[in-house]
């Protein structure tokens, strides 16, 4: 058996985005996986739970789990890893906050399994059938994981020692991190792998963003021809740069589209969506409230706009009624 320290991958309530992130790596992939054994990667390799079952407590050196836990089998290999791992990494923005999947936290679990299975207008289920966690079939039992009753973030289901933000998580971010495990060079546990300042001062756009921002209107891309060089909160954009974490290289804005926060706040934040909103809506030009309402309609979607990726994580979290 080699001796190379073993790594492993797994994904829980994810896209596959961070799965592409890791293949993104384009040549220096090679490079880790000349230097480490990876032991279990669901997207690309056939190991099985029980490989990992099989293995030695604390065996493998790190584990890299990106995606949000909602479901028991989720939960589950969670904490396998957990148990197996010297080093679990929160990889990716669904593992550190939520991500999109907690958006679902907005509503209760049973609205969301009738809406899915009975109520949304491509769905003929005259039954009013839903997936159930035993089901017996022709003799055999039949067995799906439990959907939770929220979406929660990986550390708020086991210990986690390193985060690794965005949606998905850069390359050179991913190898640095890899870099720093291998190294054994590695920070105090819980550090999020990324510089800890606000996007805004790595965007090439800074210096064009006024000391007054004074906002008459909020705009949707596709309502206005974007200027390339301007600030974008200064072209009336919902842009979060001001309240995330840099480390991205300001990808979107330097794509002609404004941020939309998936590195998470800095560690001097504690509530992403609430830091954008103090922070830029009292840079609003109106005063008079029904012209403030007037400015605030061009949000339409206040949550999935200032808490895309972070509501599992915020104050808010869940709906409770």
């Amino acid at each position: 058996m080699s001796d190379k320290p073993k790594v492993a991958f797994y994904w829980c309530a994810s896209c596959g985005g961070c799965e592409e992130a890791v293949v993104d790596l384009a040549e220096d992939i090679l490079k880790v996986v000349e230097a480490v054994d990876i032991v279990m990667w669901p997207v690309a390799m056939d190991f099985k739970k029980s490989d990992i079952e099989a293995r030695p407590d604390k065996s493998i050196v790190a584990a890299f789990i990106n995606g949000a836990v909602r479901t028991s089998e989720q939960e589950e290999m969670a904490r396998l890893l957990r148990r197996k791992s010297q080093v679990v990494v929160s990889f990716g923005a669904c593992a550190n906050s939520g991500g999109i999947p907690a958006l679902a936290n907005q509503f209760k679990r049973e609205d969301i399994l009738k809406y899915v299975y009975e109520d949304c207008p491509s769905v003929v289920n005259s039954e009013k059938v839903r997936p159930q966690t035993e089901t017996q079939n022709e003799g055999r039992t039949l067995t799906l994981p439990e959907f939770r009753q929220m979406v929660r973030s990986l550390d708020q289901v086991i210990d986690v020692e390193y985060y690794l933000p965005g949606c998905p998580p850069t390359p050179k971010v991913i190898m640095a991190a890899v870099q720093a495990l291998l190294s054994g060079k590695l920070p105090p546990k819980g550090t999020v792998l990324s510089p800890d300042i606000a996007l805004c001062e790595e965007c090439p756009r800074k210096d064009s963003k006024p000391a007054d921002l004074a906002l008459t209107e909020f705009k949707r891309p596709h309502q206005v021809l974007i200027d390339p060089e301007k600030c974008l909160l200064a072209q009336g954009l919902v842009c979060m740069g001001p309240a995330t974490r840099s480390g991205c290289e300001a990808l979107c804005p330097q794509g002609n589209m404004p941020c939309t926060g998936c590195f998470g706040p800095s560690s001097r934040v504690k509530d992403q969506g609430a830091k954008f909103v103090s922070s830029v809506f009292s840079n609003i030009a109106p005063k008079e409230e029904a012209e403030i309402d007037a400015v605030l309609d061009g949000i339409p979607d206040p949550i999935g706009t200032f808490y895309r990726y972070g509501l599992s994580k915020c104050l808010l979290k869940r709906k409770l009624s």
